[in-house]
């Protein structure tokens, strides 16, 4: 088999290189600590879309530094409670459209896909920052003096906030709701499940936002990761601070949340993947210590998994029994 990273007997074991920030735990016990002071204020207004047997509603919520968050939130009609799943989607995006989200309220789900905040929909980004705000929400932060103007601490803390108002609806079983997520989606998965504990399932599939080092240091800071050869040839071109950066990014790199996670994993990873390379993904994957599971895709790199749609359904689908 054709290798771009390392052999996969040595990324079972693989534990990750980009350094973790001594103060990490304490940084993201404040933020929830933070998170708890917000009222989320949710609304819920019917959307202008209908399908037999389903309610679609409009859902905004409050995060921290007082931004509205938006996301598309689905019911079935039919009396509750009901599990439910948190959508989240790739990098620049959004939640897409309400068409393909129907299979799951159909099924007896709750789902509920979350706007990121700065990115494709309609959330709003209200926190203000130092440094620069161009190319992309891994760097938005890096250089202010407050390493909590992060911006993914903001959309991590977003992803904990919809899984409360969604565990509060009347209609949904808080004891029975799991998340899933492809590429950044599947880093908010990992998120979410490592920020809000009562997430039973969690089905990340290759997820962004890992071991962050790693990227760099196999010339991968392209594509998604592109913003981190950006910052270094603007702001840091001699490296000077290299590892001050690299451990900056270390809050924010889900490698260091997974220990965390209490709920069920399924991941999935393709072997080629030269976006978010198999090793940045066996790095949080190998510090889970939740039941956990993964599905490998040999030949395959950051594209459609065949059969990961149904897997992750079927995962989720336990909820029901």
């Amino acid at each position: 088999m054709p290798l771009i990273d390392l052999p996969l007997s040595e990324l079972r074991n693989y534990s990750g290189r980009n350094p973790r920030p001594a103060d990490f735990d304490a940084y993201w016990d404040r933020a929830l600590r933070e998170l708890a002071t917000v009222d989320p204020r949710p609304e819920l207004k019917p959307a202008g879309f209908a399908a037999p047997g389903v309610e679609c509603f409009d859902l905004w919520f409050t995060g921290v530094g007082g931004a509205r968050v938006y996301a598309k939130y689905l019911r079935p009609a039919r009396p509750g409670p009901h599990p439910a799943v948190l959508q989240f989607h790739g990098y620049y995006g959004s939640s897409g459209e309400w068409f393909d989200k129907l299979g799951w309220p159909g099924s007896g789900f709750v789902g509920a896909a979350l706007d990121v905040r700065g990115q494709g929909g309609r959330s709003e980004d209200s926190v203000p920052v130092r440094g620069t705000t161009v190319r992309g929400h891994i760097v938005r932060g890096l250089d202010d003096p407050d390493p909590d103007k992060l911006a993914y601490r903001q959309v991590f803390l977003d992803t904990v906030q919809l899984a409360r108002v969604v565990m509060a609806r009347p209609e949904v079983d808080p004891a029975r709701v799991g998340c899933f997520g492809r590429s950044q989606g599947g880093a908010l998965a990992l998120a979410c499940a490592a920020l809000e504990p009562r997430i039973k399932r969690c089905a990340p599939v290759f997820p962004f936002l890992c071991d962050y080092r790693r990227v760099w240091e196999m010339d991968q800071a392209k594509e998604a990761y592109f913003e981190l050869s950006y910052f270094f040839r603007w702001f840091d071109p001699r490296h000077e601070r290299e590892d001050e950066i690299f451990t900056r990014l270390g809050y924010i790199d889900c490698q260091h949340l997974a220990p965390r996670i209490q709920g069920e994993v399924l991941m999935f990873t393709g072997l080629m993947d030269a976006i978010c390379p198999p090793s940045t993904q066996f790095a949080a994957y190998n510090k889970i210590k939740a039941r956990k599971d993964m599905v490998i895709y040999p030949d395959f790199a950051h594209e459609e998994l065949p059969g990961c749609p149904d897997r992750t359904f079927g995962f989720m689908r336990e909820f029901l029994r």
